[in-house]
Formats: structure tokens, C-alpha cells, sequence
């Protein structure tokens, strides 16, 4: 397995943010996505994607074989929300390891939740997704979806190999489908795909980020 670049990897904050201003937009205004209310938030936020993204999800769903289809799970998540996840998560790592530094917490915690400050989430460039058949019923990919990786053992990572060759095999589809849409994924998380954020723009070389955190709740 190749070095895994976490979030909180200093390489992620120094990339520039030139926020090109693109809109987010509800990706079930018209139906061609498949998605499920399992992180539905109060402000209804969780449905919504930079225009750009929700564009290459659309691509992506095209390359899925016959009655195959993508499950959109959750897009945008307010700063808010996202530095109560990522604080509620540290917490729960500290308490497990009492003797870590803050930096090991931070780092440990970066796995699962993204420090507020680089989410891709809330920038509205990541989305938490997987595969289902036309009916909405979920494939096995190997560990439930925001399973941590404690409690899946590892399982969780996009390349674990302590998962079924079945779970291996619908990765490895979804992975090439998004990939080829333009997508790069957080390889401590199946299912957690961005385009345009800071991380990004440092897997794949860009120079700056398109899009950065938004403190909105879209209603348009």
C-alpha cells in the first residue's frame, strides 16, 4: 500500500484556495441520483454539491455497468457541523489514549473526520457515496459506510485486504468511475470522493484549489 497523505498533513493547508465562486446545487432536483437520508441534517444541507461535482458524479454513473447506480449519501456539511464531528471524534481518541499529544489526536482523528479548517465537505467539493442496484439496495464493499477505523479494523481503508474478494471487486468499480470522472479519493475512506478541494488539488498537482469552505445554508 503507498503512502497515505492524511488530512491533516501540513501539504494540504498550504495549497491556495482561488474560490471560483461556483454555486451549490441540490443533487435531487432532478431525480438522476440515487439518494439516501441516512445524514440528513436540520438545515436539509447534506444534499447539495458544487455544480461541478455533481457533474462528474453524473459522468461517473454513466461508466456503471447496466443496473448498477450510484448512492449519494451525504455533500455538503456546514463548518459547524463538520468541527463538532471532527472535535466529538478526538474526543473519543483521547479518551481511548489518554498519553497521545495533541498533534497524535489531531493527526489520529484526520483518518475519519477532516480538520474544519481543510473539509472537503464543507467546501462542497466531497461526497460520501457507494454502489446500489437500481432499486437502491446497497453492494458489499466490505465495511458499512463512515465505519471508523477502529471499529473496522482497518477495513475501511479503500485498499484493505481484509475484505471479501466480492467487497474488493465493487471498489475497485467504484474507484475507476469516479476516477475517470476526475475525482481522487481519501484512501482512509471508501467512500469519500472530491473534486476541486485542496486535497484535490494535492493529489493530482494543481496549483490552487477551486473551491473553499462556504459558511451557507443553500436554500436555492
Amino acid at each position: 500500500m503507498s503512502e497515505i497523505v492524511l488530512m491533516s498533513d501540513p501539504k494540504v493547508a498550504a495549497i491556495r484556495v482561488a474560490e471560483c465562486g461556483e454555486r451549490l446545487v441540490d443533487v435531487r432536483r432532478d431525480g438522476r441520483l440515487l439518494v439516501d437520508s441516512r445524514k440528513q441534517d436540520p438545515a436539509d444541507a447534506f444534499a447539495y454539491l458544487r455544480e461541478g461535482v455533481l457533474e462528474r458524479l453524473l459522468k461517473a454513473q454513466a461508466l456503471l455497468p447496466q443496473g448498477l447506480r450510484l448512492l449519494f449519501v451525504e455533500g455538503y456539511r456546514p463548518p459547524s457541523l463538520q468541527r463538532a464531528y471532527f472535535e466529538e471524534y478526538a474526543g473519543q481518541l483521547q479518551a481511548v489514549h489518554p498519553g497521545w499529544s495533541a498533534e497524535q489526536i489531531n493527526s489520529a482523528a484526520s483518518r475519519y473526520v477532516s480538520p474544519p479548517d481543510i473539509a472537503p465537505h464543507s467546501a462542497g467539493a466531497a461526497v460520501d457515496l457507494t454502489l446500489a442496484d437500481t432499486e437502491g439496495r446497497e453492494m458489499d464493499l466490505g465495511t458499512r459506510m463512515n465505519a471508523d477505523p477502529e471499529e473496522s479494523e482497518g477495513a475501511c481503508y479503500t485498499h484493505a485486504v481484509n475484505i471479501s474478494a466480492e467487497a474488493r471487486a465493487n471498489r475497485k468499480l467504484l474507484g475507476s468511475v469516479l476516477t475517470a470522472a476526475g475525482l481522487v479519493n481519501y484512501p482512509t475512506e471508501w467512500w469519500h470522493w472530491s473534486f476541486g478541494d485542496r486535497y484535490w488539488a494535492l493529489i493530482t498537482g494543481e496549483a490552487a484549489a477551486l473551491y473553499g469552505p462556504k459558511e451557507i445554508t443553500p436554500s436555492v
